[in-house]
């Protein structure tokens, strides 16, 4: 039946290619892409810690960008192995223009014998076009090329595992996913629809794509576009259902999950990251005091945590997330201060809450450090009162937490 459902698609695409209709129709995440003979793959490093080796495939689904259309997996296996060892696929954040984060995970998964696959995502790296920005094509104002770029993505993984699986370097039966921000995104989707995938570490990720496109602070400019073609948050819910990872996450019952969560993302809001904690089965669960982009500030100890629950998974152990890490709240805005005015401001907060609360900040402003004490009237608007070296005074501060 399988074989049947392949030759299938494979029909299907061959006749609407000709006719031009390729690129509106997709086939399912949720079924297997047609199954490839893999190339050789290439030698590209060997040191005490890792053994890299890298290859070339083409992608399940074919898109008018040539350089989209083929996929790069760089594989890093512990040098010290003499057997099959687990292995974690790492997808990197939206815009990535290079490799180096996950690079130092893979090196650190490889330090406790546990080998790592960077892939790179649609539009990204060595898949954008020529003269374009990296991931500039992958988040565009159309529901179609969403669906297409989110397919995509979990089709190349998905034919990735197929790779990994006839590599003898590899443990089948102990395969990872780990992804940040649209990495996480990604991979939520993916851990969704193949139950090889044993377990996931999902950073700065999130589910219900229509609301986080709708509400998400770095996507303004694509929603406005969207509006003004007519689109709603329902109607957008509606377009990208064939892609929603929580229409596929509750069929996982099995598997474990570990999420990594900022109190203050506006990037991908926390409703969304928590919607994606309430949809996985028993998750571990670590919040950081941050914004999206704060996370960078506790990178190396991230990553421990990371690295620590992949290797407990693995060894058949529990892992427990820490209940919090040290982590600096820094805001960058500006506001109006009676009775000087207008400040650019720097803070760090002293006294931290929940979205809505109160809280203490040090702002480094032109003029002079100040203390602020704020109530949130929106996510980035506070009203509160301030205390200088010279004054007490009230103010008007706008702000985004890193």
């Amino acid at each position: 039946m399988l074989a049947i459902k392949r030759f299938a698609w494979l029909l299907l695409f061959a006749l609407t290619a000709t006719c031009g209709w390729a690129q509106t129709l997709l086939p399912p995440v949720n079924e297997p892409p047609p199954s490839i003979t893999f190339p050789a793959i290439r030698e590209s490093r060997l040191d005490d810690v890792s053994r890299v080796f890298s290859v070339r495939f083409p992608s399940p689904v074919t898109t008018e960008v040539v350089e989209n259309n083929t996929v790069g997996v760089r594989c890093y296996v512990p040098a010290q192995a003499t057997g099959p060892v687990p292995v974690v696929l790492i997808l990197h954040y939206w815009g990535a223009k290079d490799l180096r984060i996950e690079e130092g995970i893979a090196i650190q998964l490889n330090e406790l014998g546990i080998g790592a696959a960077l892939i790179s995502l649609p539009y990204h790296l060595e898949r954008r076009p020529p003269n374009t920005v990296s991931g500039a094509l992958a988040v565009r104002p159309d529901p179609s090329a969403l669906r297409e770029m989110m397919t995509q993505s979990v089709l190349d993984i998905r034919r990735t595992v197929d790779f990994l699986l006839t590599r003898p370097e590899f443990d089948g039966t102990k395969i990872g996913i780990s992804g940040i921000s649209l990495g996480s995104i990604v991979a939520s989707l993916t851990y969704a629809v193949d139950s090889r995938i044993r377990s996931a570490c999902f950073t700065l990720g999130g589910i219900d794509l229509a609301k986080l496109i709708w509400t998400s602070s770095r996507i303004t400019t694509e929603r406005d576009v969207l509006r003004r073609k007519g689109y709603t948050e329902a109607k957008l819910r509606d377009e990208l259902a064939s892609v929603e990872p929580g229409l596929y996450l509750p069929q996982r019952k099995t598997g474990a999950a570990f999420v990594i969560q900022a109190r203050y993302d506006t990037v991908v809001p926390q409703v969304c990251s928590q919607e994606l904690i309430d949809a996985l089965p028993n998750p571990q669960i670590l919040q950081i005091d941050t914004g999206h982009y704060g996370g960078a500030l506790v990178q190396r100890r991230l990553t421990r945590e990371m690295v620590t629950f992949f290797s407990r998974e693995f060894s058949g152990q529990l892992y427990r997330a820490p209940k919090g890490i040290l982590t600096p709240t820094i805001r960058i805005g500006a506001g109006v201060f009676s009775p000087k005015g207008f400040d650019a401001a720097v803070g760090l907060d002293l006294i931290r809450s929940r979205h809505g609360s109160p809280f203490l900040s040090l702002l480094i402003t032109p003029r002079e450090p100040r203390l602020y004490l704020g109530l949130p009237l929106t996510v980035n608007l506070s009203v509160g009162a301030y205390l200088s070296a010279a004054r007490v005074g009230i103010g008007l501060l706008w702000s985004i937490v890193l």
